[in-house]
């Protein structure tokens, strides 16, 4: 993996867009996203796997060093009103990330950042961020990680009282929304949203269409996954 970064670099897997937000409460909004490299958990049914897992995937081919200058003259050349940075987890580069925040946020642009929620943000990156996306990983997704590596309690925390993050869990089976009640009432998340597990759009809609009256019961708000019903689980969408 390429570690000879430049002060003013960040490591990307790829760069996308005009395309939309496809989950959360920005779903269906038009937006460009910055995919970044890394991350610190090793989920089994992660969809971007090309951006950690050295067992199946050349890292080195998978990522390019970019500057922040040109990941925002790109940005803006699109005239989107959202920028989605994403991974991998983007809080492994948040140091370096914290520049082209500041400058989507100048440029006029609303910035969503999605992450696990096992890093805390840094202050003079909570500044800038419209919204983080944060999406605590449950036992099944996992697959067997201990709770302790993918649950830190004290971030979670800190996300809450920050008035600038909603909570998103993925649902492999209905038996996750129990795990997800524990999780919210442990730590006071709100709002919550949950979303079915799936890579195609047979998977996504029958999944949904088993939580959506239990997840609604219990006061949590739905989302889908509005880029796999369009494109399938194609890159650069």
């Amino acid at each position: 993996m390429k570690t000879d970064l430049a002060e003013d670099e960040l490591l990307i897997a790829e760069k996308f867009g005009p395309t939309v937000q496809g989950e959360g409460p920005s779903i269906g909004q038009r937006a460009v996203f910055v995919r970044l490299m890394h991350c610190n958990l090793s989920c089994q049914l992660c969809d971007t796997p090309y951006t950690w897992d050295s067992s199946r995937f050349d890292l080195d081919a998978e990522a390019t060093a970019m500057t922040v200058a040109d990941l925002l003259t790109w940005s803006t050349a699109q005239h989107i009103d959202l920028a989605v940075i994403t991974g991998g987890e983007p809080l492994v580069q948040q140091r370096r990330l914290i520049p082209l925040v500041r400058g989507l946020f100048e440029a006029g642009l609303q910035v969503e950042i999605e992450t696990n929620g096992t890093i805390a943000p840094m202050p003079d990156l909570l500044a800038w961020v419209t919204r983080f996306n944060v999406s605590p990983k449950l036992s099944t997704f996992g697959h067997g990680m201990p709770r302790s590596k993918r649950i830190k309690p004290g971030v979670l925390s800190q996300f809450a009282v920050s008035g600038r993050a909603v909570f998103k869990f993925v649902v492999s089976s209905i038996a996750d929304l129990a795990e997800i009640t524990d999780l919210v009432n442990d730590h006071h998340l709100a709002p919550v949203f949950v979303m079915p597990e799936g890579r195609t759009a047979e998977a996504i809609t029958r999944r949904l269409a088993e939580l959506a009256d239990p997840a609604i019961a219990r006061g949590f708000h739905l989302t889908t996954r509005l880029h796999v019903l369009a494109w399938g689980d194609e890159r650069g969408h």
